[in-house]
């Protein structure tokens, strides 16, 4: 109306936003309906699965273009400019990484609710990612924003003075960085190879491309709105399978609601595996399996030697048998699988023996589902020893992820482009919301998928096995084994083995949905592994480029040649972390957990003590965070099996009350922050 004052630009701004938001998600859900008419028409899965990926990473890539630019405020922090809602839309996408979509509930159902003696339970990671996000609000990100700053090193920059506080931020943030996203370019392979068909190393290379477009050319704009697009892709891909899963099974979509019914399930089911004589037939298999490794350790040059001529020998009679070429390639495969000398024999070999060890007990060697934590304080020695250790696991690795969530730079990055420090504070509001919505049903669904997996194909015949166990075999062998050990032509549940990469993923062809919503959930696992490689590329170029390379060598390079020489480190960077990935490190969660207690243990010490103690110092800040780092560095090196069998230490690690590698930044943040307070109160800055 005439007589009304024109709208603030603001509040236009976000009416535009809101508009096109709604237009985008509206779209993307015609987009499903379409394929799924189209699959019901006739359309093969050959052609679905590449228009999931061409389809969802071209949608990035023309954002990505869109929102080119070269103008730093715009490349760094996205002009500060955009609203609390679609920040914390878009710090959730950041946030659900590879390894809260793909390997999450993996984690849940292999580890349980609580884990092992050796291994935090999958609860843990729920807890302690969603409660990072209260540190976030309450300690860091507000009183980073204040500051108008550009990245996380600017801070040390600017609280401590001087140059070594701001290179070893830095430093950390590249390292912490880079652990991080490899873990994500390697669920970029899994997914695209198993979309499109392709070798895992190609798949690495065609998701990679979409990582590129959509940061390469507008940085933290380009980065920011690819992710709320990406969240909308996630969410559904997250919760359509968990709710039809959910309505499949119990007649109620609403899967935190009601999944308890099927855990009661399972423990019953649980209990009745236990005391299976088949299962039992399993375990003394694996037993004797064992028993072999064992007697093959103790003299492994002979036993290499041994099954080497047994492998020729053979090879030599099927062929003067004039078998099945078939049959002999496979003998040829087996000779050439062996291990090349008595070292790689000998790390080989101890691991099978481990396995074979784990796989020999009841359930597979996974605890039971429910079971609050591992091992009985009112038991035998060992029992209460477990039960101790298991519980210092669970909590030690909760407060790691806690503290590396307020730690981790690319995360923090994310709060500095909202307009002000209220709207940051708001934006983590809206972040944890938007996590939330994802992680109340992370336990529902692993819940849902056990019970498929223990009524649905245990006790089926090995003649047929679901489709989805040889083709994601196909992908990696790693992610899915099924073997008839027992000899029987039946499935047992020890016979089973689940990466927890491939629980997810593999979820709608395990509970029977069509193979549109295996497309959606391979989509939503892309996304989240895309978003979060878009801000960790950035965060690591933009260290590289403007907190090291510009501070102290290119001091007369302008703020628009840093923004070229940050691009061609992100290209860089991903090449290089692109390589890495496809040599297959680890699974995706431990590697994810390590970056999380490097960057609690290098970064928040330092960070909120000097956010909240006046006295600290920069002698305090660089003398904290050197201690902090380089011990958890060093207790993730001395326990990692490789360099422990390449310098002849004994397999088993030498661990610290219990405390897994993973979570050793437990140590780092203690003895970081109180190396901080010593040299804080033992030395004085000069005045600035």
């Amino acid at each position: 109306m005439s007589g009304e004052a024109p709208a603030p630009p603001a509040a236009a701004y976000a009416r535009r936003l809101h508009r096109l938001v709604a237009s985008y998600i509206a779209g993307f859900i015609s987009f499903l309906l379409l394929l799924a008419w189209a699959e019901q028409q006739g359309l093969s899965r050959f052609w679905l699965g590449p228009i999931f990926i061409f389809s969802t990473v071209m949608m990035y890539a023309a954002i990505g273009i869109y929102s080119r630019t070269t103008d730093p405020e715009e490349y760094y922090v996205a002009g500060r400019r955009i609203p609390p809602m679609y920040n914390g839309m878009a710090a959730a996408a950041d946030w659900m990484s590879a390894a809260s979509f793909i390997s999450l509930a993996g984690g849940l159902y292999l580890q349980g609710f609580a884990g092992t003696a050796q291994q935090a339970g999958g609860l843990a990671y729920v807890l302690g990612w969603t409660g990072g996000f209260c540190l976030v609000a309450l300690l860091v990100a507000p009183y980073l924003r204040r500051q108008n700053l550009y990245t996380v090193p600017d801070y040390f920059h600017a609280r401590f003075g001087g140059d070594w506080p701001r290179r070893l931020a830095a430093l950390a943030a590249v390292i912490c960085s880079f652990t991080y996203v490899v873990a994500q370019i390697y669920g970029i392979g899994l997914i695209a190879s198993r979309l499109t068909g392709v070798q895992f190393e190609i798949g690495i290379l065609l998701g990679l491309g979409g990582v590129l477009l959509c940061s390469f050319l507008g940085g933290m704009r380009a980065i920011t709105w690819t992710q709320v697009a990406q969240y909308v892709v996630l969410l559904l891909a997250f919760l359509i399978p968990v709710s039809w899963l959910a309505y499949k099974q119990l007649g109620n979509p609403l899967a935190p609601l009601v999944y308890g019914k099927q855990l009661e399930k399972i423990q019953e089911l649980e209990r009745r595996l236990v005391d299976s004589p088949q299962e039992k037939q399993v375990q003394a298999e694996f037993l004797r399996r064992a028993a072999d490794y064992r007697a093959k350790l103790a003299d492994v040059e002979n036993a290499l030697a041994r099954e080497r001529a047994e492998a020729r020998e053979r090879i030599r009679r099927l062929k003067a048998e004039d078998a099945d070429s078939d049959r002999i390639v496979a003998a040829n495969r087996m000779l050439a699988a062996m291990p090349r000398d008595a070292a790689s024999a000998r790390e080989q070999w101890t691991r099978a023996l481990h396995e074979s060890l784990q796989r020999a007990q009841a359930l597979g060697g996974l605890p039971q589902h429910g079971t609050p934590f591992a091992g009985d304080p009112a038991g035998s020695a060992q029992e209460r020893e477990d039960f101790g250790n298991s519980r210092a696991n669970f909590l030690a690795l909760m407060f790691c992820l806690m503290a590396g969530t307020a730690g981790l730079p690319h995360l923090l990055t994310r709060f500095y482009t909202t307009p002000s420090v209220a709207d940051t504070r708001t934006s983590v509001g809206w972040a944890l919301f938007f996590v939330a919505l994802l992680y109340l049903s992370v336990p529902a669904l692993a819940v849902l998928v056990k019970y498929e997996v223990m009524q649905g194909l245990v006790g089926s015949s090995f003649e047929s096995l679901p489709a989805w166990i040889v083709q994601w075999a196909r992908v990696d062998p790693s992610l899915v084994a099924v073997s008839d050990v027992n000899g029987d032509g039946r499935v047992q549940y020890g016979e089973i083995r689940l990466g927890a990469d491939i629980i997810m993923l593999a979820t709608p062809e395990i509970g029977g949905l069509p193979y549109v919503v295996s497309g959606l959930v391979a989509a939503g696992g892309l996304a989240a592994a895309l978003s979060t490689a878009d801000g960790l590329l950035l965060t690591i170029s933009n260290a590289l480029v403007r907190d090291l390379y510009a501070r102290d060598i290119g001091h007369a390079i302008t703020p628009e040649q840093r923004v070229i020489l940050s691009k061609f480190a992100l290209l860089g960077v991903a090449l290089l972390a692109a390589m890495v990935a496809s040599l297959k490190p680890a699974d995706i969660l431990p590697l994810v957990s390590a970056s999380f207690s490097l960057a609690a243990s290098a970064l928040l010490p330092a960070m909120v003590l000097g956010i909240f103690w006046p006295r600290t110092t920069r002698a305090g800040a660089v003398s904290g965070m050197l201690a902090g780092f380089g011990i958890t560095v060093y207790y993730m090196l001395a326990n990692a099996p490789a360099l422990r069998a390449a310098l002849g230490s004994s397999p088993q690690p030498a661990l610290w009350f219990g405390i897994q590698p993973m979570a050793s930044g437990v140590f780092g943040v203690a003895l970081g922050a109180l190396v901080t307070v010593l040299a804080s109160l033992a030395t004085r800055d000069r005045p600035r």
